[in-house]
């Protein structure tokens, strides 16, 4: 008997602190407004993504796509940077027999 009021008690601990940040208000809108939509969406899971402004997974995609190309023009860049320092220093030092 102790054992079922320890996990009732742990349950109810798990409840306040659901409700204390929101997540059962926040869930019960969402499911709300999924209940009262005419039309059921055909991805519920979407829906409740959506309502909770969890942003697409395409939009991740595309910002990292974007970010990757970004860094990969400032990659070339650097690189071709690099090349002409090298090259601009060996004009002034030239390499040294059986160094490089």
């Amino acid at each position: 008997m102790a054992h079922y009021r320890a996990s009732e008690s742990k349950r109810e601990q798990f409840r306040r602190y659901l409700e204390k940040n929101g997540v059962l208000d926040s869930l019960t809108t969402v499911l709300v407004a999924l209940y009262e939509e005419t039309e059921k969406p055909s991805n519920a899971l979407d829906f409740i993504k959506h309502q909770l402004g969890v942003a697409p997974e395409d939009d991740d995609a595309e910002s990292l796509r974007l970010e990757l190309n970004t860094l990969q023009q400032k990659y070339d860049q650097l690189v071709e940077e690099n090349k002409d320092l090298r090259d601009r220093l060996l004009r002034y030092e030239p390499a040294q027999e059986g160094t490089e």
